[in-house]
């Protein structure tokens, strides 16, 4: 293992990362905030811990190997939460604890749109703007805009790429160089964040909420400028604005790049997990759609509109809100946490185990009946047509065994801390899953559960952003063998 090369790389992640607290900067020059100075010291701080960390191995160059590149997106994301949780720290509105700052710097970063906040409203224009910032950041992951913009690192970016891009098939790549590759993913992120700012701004938000809001419904975030979310604006053009980012977001980029190469959209329609996905969003909306109007809770009109976009909100994992759907009647607000496990499409901004992995598994076990009537037949697992290898589908069967354990163990280790069944159960799923709102008492923000439950659950944000594995292979005796 390259220690100090690993070292040279995060030394030099963090100057860069501490460079991305010069906008909010700009942001509370341009308000007058109050928040400068907790700005100005924090961009101090994480620029000379970056330089002391790469100082003394800044000389030592080579290629990463797949151990490496592990174990930097591990520490990178780690010290990233930690490092980017200083301003909230420093910054006397909001008054936060180390916890605190912590947990609201990785809900971010790993674009989980949990909050401690409360009166949002109220908070200086910079931090308002740093909290979906840093979702932005995150969103197409910090290092893989490193891989993009960052070729002299002198590292493997492949090994980089590989432990950041979530997906069960780790090595695809849309052009023959991992660089570009990287900038391809940017280019299109950075065009339809532009888009969604525009069509917000001429939607009738502000600037800054358009821009803001922008950075959350790309990243898939969930982060709002206002304690109503999407609510407070009540406007249905931006409501249709929102969902039809939030979709667009949720689909693979690869299908993007793809549409942008050959100026077509049928494609999208002929991707076998695209088409589950819209399946998936189709079947929840009908259903929270025909139980809101067969209970009264709202009229038809009301019901479609509320069903729609939070359906898309929770099944995209964004979290944004127009209705509180954890007061919604019978099975309703159960089902829509239920959706966000499958999440987005691979290698999209969304969370959740990913759309292609619920396919698999269901044709897998589609198989397994198969197998019982024909015990001698040859049945591959196809999805559109191709078989799929069966290294894959035994890949994904191991890490959704992986992800239902540790998620049985988190909600066991929250539930052992005092906090309810209901409340623990939506909580990791919110954080693993990378959704953000909750029910019981996560349901508004995460504000009144104790310390060490917000510290499992930072956890959780980290292994739903990383794709679990990334992170536990790093607890493995094996990995740590010369």
């Amino acid at each position: 293992m390259h220690i100090q090369v690993i070292l040279r790389v995060i030394g030099l992640l963090i100057m860069i990362f501490s460079l991305t607290l010069l906008p909010p900067i700009i942001v509370s020059l341009i308000y007058q905030d109050g928040a400068l100075q907790a700005f100005l010291y924090a961009l101090l701080i994480n620029l000379a811990s970056g330089l002391v960390i790469w100082f003394p191995f800044r000389n030592h160059r080579g290629d990463l190997k797949i151990r490496d590149g592990f174990l930097v997106t591990v520490l990178f994301w780690t010290t990233l939460g930690l490092f980017g949780s200083v301003p909230f720290f420093l910054a006397t509105d909001p008054h936060l604890s180390f916890t605190d700052s912590l947990f609201e710097s990785l809900s971010g970063l790993t674009t989980t749109g949990a909050t401690i906040l409360t009166a949002i409203d109220d908070l200086p224009q910079s931090i308002l703007f740093y909290r979906q910032w840093l979702q932005w950041l995150g969103g197409m992951g910090i290092i893989v805009l490193a891989v993009a913009i960052m070729p002299m690192l002198g590292v493997g970016g492949m090994q980089l790429y590989r432990a950041e891009t979530p997906g069960p098939v780790k090595d695809s790549k849309l052009t023959p160089r991992i660089a570009e590759t990287a900038k391809a993913l940017w280019y299109i992120y950075a065009s339809l964040t532009i888009v969604c700012t525009l069509s917000y701004w001429a939607a009738g938000m502000s600037f800054f909420d358009a821009l803001c809001h922008s950075f959350s419904t790309v990243a898939i975030g969930g982060f709002s400028t206002h304690d109503a979310s999407i609510g407070y604006f009540n406007s249905v053009t931006i409501e249709i604005i929102c969902t039809v980012f939030m979709v667009i977001a949720a689909l693979n980029f690869g299908l993007h790049f793809y549409a942008w190469r050959t100026r077509s959209v049928w494609h999208y329609f002929k991707d076998p997990e695209a088409r589950f996905f819209f399946f998936l969003l189709g079947s929840a909306i009908s259903l929270a759609t025909l139980v809101l109007i067969l209970t009264e809770t709202f009229d038809w009109q009301t019901s479609l509109r509320y069903a729609i976009f939070e359906s898309v909100s929770i099944a995209t994992t964004a979290g944004f809100s127009t209705s509180d759907f954890s007061v919604w009647p019978h099975f309703l607000p159960f089902l829509l946490i239920v959706t966000s496990f499958a999440g987005g499409c691979a290698s999209s901004t969304g969370g959740g185990m990913k759309v292609i992995r619920i396919l698999l598994i269901l044709k897998q076990g589609f198989r397994e009946i198969q197998r019982l009537v024909h015990p001698n037949a040859v049945i591959p697992v196809k999805v559109g047509g191709k078989a799929i290898q069966e290294r894959v589908v035994s890949a994904v069967w191991g890490f959704f065994s992986a992800y239902l354990l540790v998620y049985v163990i988190l909600m066991i280790g929250l539930m052992a801390t005092g906090i309810d069944q209901v409340t623990a159960w939506s909580a990791v799923a919110a954080t693993l899953n990378n959704l953000g709102p909750g029910l019981g008492e996560v349901a508004a923000n995460f504000a009144s559960i104790n310390d060490p439950s917000k510290w499992m659950l930072c956890f959780a944000m980290l292994l739903g952003r990383l794709e679990v594995f990334t992170l536990l292979v790093l607890f493995t005796p094996m990995f740590w063998q010369k």
